[in-house]
């Protein structure tokens, strides 16, 4: 019987991944308008978290679905909750400040976290070929990304200068992202997913609601914030209803197909934010990222269709 993270992937099953990341990066871009409006961190990660908790609570209600736990399963709904309520908060910490795509740059790492989870805590050994399409990944999205400076003409130690801290957010939100992603496929898989996303953004929304009260990550605009205008509001409502779809989707699908072995497909994540930044953000993109994003998306498709044969 073939592992999660081995079998064969399908023609449907690597669209939904695709289709995944376009959700996420638009609600990265999307979030990035409404802190350009006054939005603030910590009031979008509860918005977003609280109003999708509710609702998929009341499908579920009306679904008959059964909300019991077992023992494990109920030491384990808390530590994801809050894992994704660390890497919530992170993530749009650095969205908030530094250009979408490279935010999403640090982040898309958390393949390679989630590796290094499941090898941690549950000895299970990276695909060979996953191993080969990372750096290829990573290069391209440095390329695209221009995390040297080059393309902006700052040089690398000043581009670092301005961005070092708000990449370290990104980072250690990819960090608690795969172990989050990991504990779910080996802890919570046989929870239904409503249930399981429900539980999780629900205390998700009370991390960030603690957060904002004694001003952690609300150093945009204080603690909390409300959008100052109309386009705040669209982009507030805009990043909900996107990431509370790609959310869904992510830890119903991810669980059932190994996500280990196909996060990195989703690493495609950060060309869609460079793309949609350049539409509706006016970030240039230079030859040298359009480059970059093309061995993005050469390596993820050839990924995807070696897993289909």
């Amino acid at each position: 019987m073939s592992q999660p993270g081995s079998r064969a992937l399908s023609g449907i099953a690597f669209a939904s991944l695709l289709l995944i990341a376009v959700l996420m990066g638009a609600n990265h871009v999307a979030a990035r308008v409404g802190f350009n409006h006054g939005l603030d961190v910590a009031t979008a990660v509860v918005a977003r978290s609280l109003v999708t908790a509710s609702l998929l609570f009341v499908l579920i209600r009306f679904s008959a679905v059964s909300m019991r736990f077992d023992p494990r399963q109920r030491r384990f709904v808390p530590l994801v909750g809050l894992l994704i309520g660390i890497q919530s908060l992170c993530l749009y910490s650095a969205v908030a400040r530094i250009p979408v795509a490279l935010a999403l740059l640090a982040f898309n790492t958390y393949p390679l976290w989630t590796a290094l989870a499941d090898w941690l805590f549950y000895r299970r050994k990276p695909e060979r070929a996953t191993l080969i399409a990372m750096p290829m990944i990573l290069v391209g999205l440095a390329l695209a990304l221009d995390v040297f400076g080059a393309a902006s003409g700052l040089g690398a130690k000043a581009q670092w200068q301005q961005i070092g801290v708000d990449v370290a957010f990104a980072t250690v939100a990819a960090a608690v992202f795969g172990g989050a992603l990991v504990f779910t496929q080996h802890e919570l898989s046989s929870l239904d997913p409503r249930v399981r996303t429900a539980c999780t953004l629900a205390l998700a929304g009370v991390i960030a609601l603690i957060a904002g009260s004694v001003n952690l990550f609300g150093s945009v605009h204080g603690g909390f914030g409300l959008p100052n205008s109309t386009t705040g509001w669209i982009g507030l409502a805009l990043l909900t209803l996107l990431y509370g779809t790609g959310f869904t989707l992510m830890f119903t699908v991810l669980p059932k197909l190994g996500v280990a072995g196909n996060s990195a497909i989703m690493n495609v994540e950060p060309v869609f934010a460079l793309t949609l930044a350049w539409l509706f953000l006016q970030q240039a993109i230079a030859p040298i990222q359009v480059a970059g994003a093309l061995i993005v998306v050469a390596t993820v498709v050839a990924l995807g269709l070696r897993r289909g044969k």
